[in-house]
């Protein structure tokens, strides 16, 4: 009978030893949740920013007349590769004009199917092909950007830096003049000139 009532009523201490065992497995799990929606909502996040600044790139940069195939063609901002901004880029640009032109966005798996496009993000996930890339785009003017670690020194002109959770610019001045485009100096001043002035 004893035996009976410890099963049907056990010990303060052993229902003690269960419920912090519970405890600390709700625990794991719920830090594991945190740390899975976290990390994406991070990515996307500094994604979100980076649209942003595309679009102020349509903004504070002049291209030559050329460009365009007549004044009320659309200024096109292109991805290249993998898209990391998902639906951020086209609401960032959704119904803005710049000097009248509407701003569409669209999307390359290819740099054979790069035609009338004026800003081109190119994803990391063409990294290995990047100087081919850059190679193709030469003589254009089209505004290259990206956040891969050697992109401006290889002849990309715009690189994204994040630093202390913060976006930089690092600028390759003289591509962009290669390109016969300006970028304003409201953008330049904030940004890591390439190549370094001398002294």
């Amino acid at each position: 009978m004893a035996v009976l009532g410890n099963i049907l009523n056990p010990s303060k201490e052993a229902s003690n030893r269960r419920f912090t065992h519970r405890l600390r497995a709700c625990l794991a799990g719920f830090i594991f949740l945190l740390l899975a929606i976290n990390a994406p909502a991070q990515i996307s996040r500094e994604y979100q920013l980076k649209a942003v600044f595309l679009y102020n790139f349509a903004q504070f940069t002049e291209w030559p007349p050329d460009a365009f195939a007549d004044p009320q063609a659309p200024l096109v901002i292109g991805v290249l590769g993998r898209d990391p901004f998902g639906a951020y880029l086209d609401e960032a640009v959704r119904g803005e004009k710049i000097n009248g032109r509407p701003l569409i966005v669209q999307r390359y798996s290819g740099i054979q199917d790069v035609q009338n496009t004026h800003i081109l993000f190119i994803s990391d996930s063409e990294s290995k092909h990047l100087l081919p890339i850059l190679a193709s785009l030469q003589g254009r003017s089209i505004l290259t950007v990206s956040d891969m670690e050697d992109f401006v020194p290889r002849g990309g002109m715009v690189r994204f830096l994040t630093t202390n959770n913060k976006i930089q610019l690092k600028i390759n001045v003289n591509a962009v003049k290669a390109a016969r485009l300006s970028i304003s100096s409201k953008i330049l001043r904030s940004a890591e000139i390439f190549p370094p002035a001398a002294k």
